[in-house]
């Protein structure tokens, strides 16, 4: 029989949340954020359109291959890391990196029974407004940071941060 996929973010909510759902889902963890902006270098389109240059975050792909593998095992998809901006962000590289057509987002409020069963009852699609919020606080702290910086360094402390 083939099982319903349900992604969250940490492993500890993926055991309680498979206890609530049953035999027909599969509950995996994505571990929090499996993308990000260049570790080195700006990541951030500066000369177009700012637009992030995002890459896979280093030892993730093991784990986004076994996410892959189970998402092609599903006959559905329930993207459901946490319910904010970064939460968001995290659905939509799941969606992005493991190919995913169309994947359903899950939210819930609170890790209970009746919240998560009603998440997976209504979900919706990726909040594009949260998503986009992400992006923008993402890409104005890599400019501030990666611009500010080497300022605060020679004029205040070498190692201080914007």
């Amino acid at each position: 029989m083939t099982k319903k996929l349900v992604i969250v973010e940490s492993p500890a909510k993926a055991k309680t949340i498979e206890k609530f759902l049953g035999r027909d889902f599969e509950v995996r963890a994505s571990m929090g954020h499996i993308m990000d902006l260049p570790k080195k270098g700006l990541g951030v389109n500066t000369r177009k359109d700012f637009a992030p240059q995002y890459e896979i975050i280093e030892k993730k792909d093991k784990l986004i291959d076994d996410l892959k593998a189970a998402s092609k095992r599903a006959d559905e998809v329930f993207l459901a890391p946490d319910p904010d901006r970064e939460g968001e962000f995290i659905a939509w590289s799941l969606k992005q990196t493991l190919g995913l057509q169309n994947p359903h987002r899950a939210v819930f409020n609170e890790i209970t029974k009746s919240a998560v069963q009603d998440a997976i009852k209504k979900p919706r699609e990726i909040n594009e407004d949260l998503f986009n919020a992400q992006q923008a606080r993402r890409v104005l702290d890599r400019l501030v940071g990666y611009k500010i910086s080497p300022l605060l360094w020679r004029r205040i402390q070498s190692g201080t941060s914007a």
